[in-house]
């Protein structure tokens, strides 16, 4: 069901699907994205019995763009304030890419709140000097008036080789969610991916029960930066998904929901 609240200001949509008394999962999308990258999560929790809370962003989706600057601080208060705002105290948190490295911010200020993790081709280190170039110039394209020229380099990045040439479908369906990101959004997202800290010694803090799941094809955090994730927090698990890259729920969905319905029922 798609639900909208101010917090912080800003007015967040979101969807709560599943039963209201059941353990609680918050997922949060990646940049340039938006809920809608979740859908095929959403069967898979209600059948698990999890109550599901999807948030857009503020900046993303239909959430309002508020003017930067914005900061993964400032998405995990927001999230914060919004299982305030619904009631709940602890939640299973998760995250694909920006999201994970929301992920990250949320354990270092509200970490009594999580009652796990998963972490999806996301990585702790900062960008390389290259990664962090393109989103400089990213940003002068964006101010320019050519996000379409940003989105159409970044497509073929974050799906992987296999999707690519078999699933034309879904990289429209991809391109088209992106497209939608307004440019406040874009802007401030961008500066704050780009000045975000390393969470690198994060992980050693990291005691909620933690499952990694990351794309084989996954160019933009590779298998290498999924390992590094599970090396660095005691008792993690990581997961490969074969012939996905950097969009592993979509691109992958039955395998990303096997791995995601076999850790939640454990923690349940």
């Amino acid at each position: 069901m798609r639900n909208t609240a101010t917090i912080n200001g800003a007015s967040l949509v979101y969807d709560d699907i599943g039963p209201g008394d059941g353990p609680a999962l918050l997922l949060v999308h990646g940049y340039p994205l938006n809920r809608a990258m979740w859908r095929a999560q959403r069967d898979a929790l209600v059948g698990l019995g999890w109550r599901g809370i999807l948030p857009d962003l503020r900046g993303f989706g239909d959430s309002q763009a508020t003017p930067p600057p914005y900061s993964m601080d400032l998405f995990a208060d927001d999230l914060a304030a919004l299982l305030d705002h619904l009631g709940l105290e602890r939640v299973a948190l998760g995250g694909l890419s920006m999201g994970g490295y929301i992920a990250f911010a949320f354990w270092r200020r509200h970490a009594a709140r999580v009652r796990a993790l998963v972490l999806a081709d996301t990585q702790a280190a900062l960008d390389t000097a290259e990664a962090r170039a393109g989103r400089l110039k990213a940003t002068d394209e964006v101010r320019g008036g050519r996000f379409e020229a940003v989105v159409d380099r970044l497509l073929p990045r974050v799906l992987g080789y296999s999707t690519q040439a078999n699933n034309p479908a879904l990289a429209a369906e991809v391109r088209r969610m992106m497209l939608a990101t307004p440019t406040d959004g874009v802007l401030g997202s961008l500066a704050a991916l780009a000045d975000r800290p390393d969470s690198t010694p994060t992980l050693a803090t990291i005691d909620a029960p933690t499952l990694v799941i990351g794309g084989a094809e996954d160019v933009i955090t590779p298998p290498v930066a999924h390992e590094a994730i599970r090396d660095g927090i005691v008792g993690s698990r990581l997961v490969v998904i074969p012939g996905a890259g950097h969009m592993s729920p979509l691109e992958a969905p039955d395998a990303f929901n096997a791995a995601l319905r076999e850790f939640l029922m454990r923690e349940g």
